[in-house]
Parts: structure tokens; C-alpha cells; sequence
């Protein structure tokens, strides 16, 4: 029986997951099949997953945490952050699991050693990246535009005295940094810098290394990085990375990463 999976997001037009996962179910023979859902309620999600009839799925902005509350059981690193971006049915239950902060850590290889990171925004995303460079003992900061949201991180023992900690936009100091990465949503539907433009010049100024989770476009975040002749990526090989993971999963560790990174890669050229 063929299988189907789905991404879930708001927005997700523009996802090139379904692109990504298709091409190798179609070079390997897999019958299976991956398409999009605009999900604008969270809360909606579990029964939609089971309304569908869907075998996996991966949630990408806003709903990773949701994504986390759909779950009957969470395994490996989304249990250590709350945040999950991809989804198993295994015997009708929602097994929940994280390939993002894996799949960003071999994303940004290429830029070589980094030991002080600023993350900004502290949605799912923040938090699977700030844990995960975390395990690696590096050094960490989080910039958000509320205080409300930096509980997590203060949690994981940031503190808002230390070198590197949790700072709102009035509050934050520039310090110098070996990477940036923007994990808002700010430039995907708009033309807005995660932080307040004069921030965000004086942060660039800072910083070696720039990454931003959105990709396909070039936000006034990258845009403004470029300028600066700063070295930066976008999200896509942060995707690539987190759907062959994924993909893994879904296809029952069938397959070598290494096969599936080469089709989901060769996908990009289409």
C-alpha cells in the first residue's frame, strides 16, 4: 500500500520538501508519495495527521512545538528540547522525533571552527540549535524581541549576567561573534530584519560567519549580510541535511544517508 507523508507549516507554499522526498522515492522505487498541508491552527495538528491517513510528516514554522504536544512518545534529542520536526505512525501511535540540530551542524561544516554563536528569535528552532550547540560546549547567546520567550533558554543555564546569555532587543550588548543565525521567520512572508535594522548593522559588524534558517529567498537578513562581504548561507543545506534524516526515518533506514543525501541534493538542481 502506497504511503504518504505531508509537511506542515504557515505558511508552506514554498517548501521544497515534497520536491526533495518524491525524487528519491521515485529514483528508488519507493511507493510512496509527499505533498504540503498549510496548517494555520497547531492545535489542529494530530487530527489532521490522522484525518489524512498520512505515515510520517515533518512540521516546519510554527508548529514544531505543537508538533511536540501531537506526540504519544518522543525519542532521542526532542526529548531533551521539547521540539520536534518529524513524525512516525508506528502502530497507530505519533512518535515524535528532531533532525534539525543535526542537520544544521553539518550545514555549517564548511565555515570550520565556531565556538561563539548568537541565535536570534527563541522559537523551536532557536531552542533545537541552542541545545544542540550546547552538547558541543559552545557558547551561546539568544537575542528575542520579548523576555517572555527566553525562559527556556535562561533554563538551560544562560543567564542574562554571563558572557553569553539571553537578551531582549533593549537590553542586548553586541559582543563579538564567530556565527549569526537568524531562526525567526522574518523575510519569508515580508521584508523585515529579525531585529531592529541599527541591530542588526551593528551585529553584522561582529561576526564571521551568517546563517539563516529561511531559504529560497534572500532575506533583508542575508541581503544586508552580503553587502557586508560576510560569508553566509541560507537554510537549504540546513533542509537538505534535516530531509535526509528524515527521510531515513520514513523509509525504515533502508537506504544509506549517504545515497540519500546524493538524491535529495541532485532534487535542487530541478
Amino acid at each position: 500500500m502506497s504511503k504518504l507523508f505531508a509537511i506542515f507549516g504557515d505558511p508552506v507554499s514554498h517548501s521544497r520538501s515534497p520536491l526533495m522526498h518524491n525524487y528519491l522515492f521515485k529514483a528508488l522505487h519507493v511507493d510512496a508519495c509527499y505533498t504540503r498541508v498549510h496548517l494555520h491552527d497547531g492545535s489542529k495538528l494530530r487530527d489532521t495527521f490522522f484525518s489524512l491517513k498520512l505515515s510520517g510528516a515533518n512540521i516546519t514554522v510554527p508548529h514544531k512545538e505543537a508538533a511536540y504536544n501531537a506526540c504519544d512518545e518522543v525519542r532521542g534529542f526532542a526529548t531533551t528540547i521539547g521540539v520536534v520536526n518529524t513524525i512516525l505512525l508506528e502502530d497507530g501511535k505519533l512518535i515524535g522525533y528532531n533532525t534539525d540540530a543535526d542537520g544544521f551542524m553539518e550545514a555549517i561544516k564548511p565555515f570550520g571552527t565556531i565556538k561563539n554563536i548568537l541565535i536570534l528569535g527563541a522559537g523551536g528552532t532557536a531552542k533545537a540549535l541552542a541545545s544542540r550547540f550546547l552538547q558541543d560546549g559552545l557558547h551561546v547567546s539568544i537575542l528575542n524581541r520579548s523576555e517572555e520567550r527566553l525562559s527556556y533558554f535562561k533554563n538551560l543555564g544562560l543567564s542574562c549576567e554571563a558572557t553569553f546569555g539571553c537578551d531582549t532587543w533593549e537590553s542586548f550588548v553586541c559582543k563579538s561573534y564567530d556565527l549569526v543565525v537568524n531562526t525567526t521567520s522574518a523575510g519569508l512572508k515580508d521584508d523585515l530584519y529579525p531585529a531592529p535594522q541599527t541591530l542588526i548593522e551593528e551585529i553584522l559588524s561582529h561576526t564571521s560567519y551568517v546563517a539563516d534558517a529561511i531559504y529560497g529567498k534572500v532575506t533583508p537578513f542575508l541581503a544586508l549580510a552580503k553587502q557586508k562581504n560576510l560569508t553566509c548561507k541560507d537554510g537549504a543545506d540546513m533542509l537538505l541535511y534535516q530531509g535526509v534524516l528524515a527521510n531515513h526515518l520514513f523509509c525504515e533506514k533502508q537506504f544509506d544517508l549517504k545515497t540519500t543525501a546524493d538524491l535529495m541534493q541532485k532534487s535542487f538542481l530541478l
